[in-house]
């Protein structure tokens, strides 16, 4: 079960955007997050959702969506998130954030997939812009944000080829294709 969870948490970047994903729906993906370890257990991690066009445009614009495709802006009206859920650290509460985002992340991905969900988490944010937008408070730094939707576009995971080349593609067809290592190329045995 959790095999097949992690296989279909690809990184989508195109949604059906007139499929709504609720606030509840955005509470419980953030409550497997809270349900999870956190360094020292200091729980520093804060959470803003969003389910509003009005605020999905404003956190949209702050985001860069594929460094592989130069010539792609990020996805047209029609098939952006529904959902974003931007990941803060709340440095009221401790200096360090550990790998609690990751771990928080990989939980909301997982549970959005359980729920017939697709996600994509952004590390290339303009945060300055996006502190604006949200009018946050300085204690907060943004760590992440996860763009949330029913999937619009079928990825799927290709064998490594020769070239060693790990970039990410579609074919004419629009299918995103992700090549992973081998896992016999990736345990080191001693």
């Amino acid at each position: 079960m959790i095999r097949e969870l992690i296989e279909k948490n690809r990184t989508y970047r195109r949604f059906y955007q007139d499929i709504e994903v609720t606030c509840e729906t955005l509470k419980d993906l953030v409550d497997l997050a809270r349900l999870s370890s956190t360094g020292g257990n200091l729980q520093a991690l804060k959470y803003i959702i969003s389910q509003t066009p009005e605020i999905n445009n404003r956190i949209f614009k702050t985001l860069k969506w594929a460094g592989y495709f130069k010539d792609w802006d990020g996805p047209q009206e029609g098939e952006q998130p529904s959902a974003y859920v931007v990941v803060l650290h709340d440095q009221r509460i401790s200096k360090g954030f550990f790998w609690d985002h990751g771990i928080a992340v990989q939980s909301i991905l997982l549970g959005a997939v359980e729920k017939g969900l697709g996600g994509c988490q952004f590390n290339s944010i303009d945060r300055v812009a996006l502190a604006q937008e949200l009018d946050l408070p300085n204690h907060f730094a943004i760590l992440t944000v996860i763009a949330l939707g029913k999937p619009k576009e079928v990825v799927v995971i290709d064998k490594l080829g020769e070239s060693g080349d790990i970039k990410y593609w579609r074919d004419q067809q629009g299918i995103h294709h992700v090549p992973k290592r081998a896992l016999e190329d990736i345990i080191i045995n001693l």
